[in-house]
């Protein structure tokens, strides 16, 4: 399955600036700024503001990949069968 690099217009602390992001990281961030009750923008300016380094870009697909990996986590693991090494 394709998913495109999607180039969108985008507030962030007042200033207007493009990001290009594949429509699943687009989708991921509408899922979790609904979630939390915040606007895409908002989220994305928390986001902005967070980052250590790197673009903007590449700050927003590591966020959306922790958010939904660290949720994945608790579900996977009581999932998993019990399998200890035997002595």
């Amino acid at each position: 399955m394709k998913s495109p690099v999607v180039k969108r217009s985008i507030v962030v602390a007042g200033h207007k600036t493009s990001v290009s992001l594949e429509e699943a990281f687009w989708n991921g961030m509408k899922e979790i700024s609904g979630l939390r009750n915040m606007t895409l923008s908002e989220l994305v300016g928390e986001i902005d503001g967070n980052r250590q380094q790197g673009n903007l870009s590449s700050a927003i697909r590591l966020f959306v990949l922790d958010y939904f990996r660290t949720r994945a986590i608790p579900t996977a693991a009581a999932a998993a069968p019990d399998v200890r090494p035997q002595a």
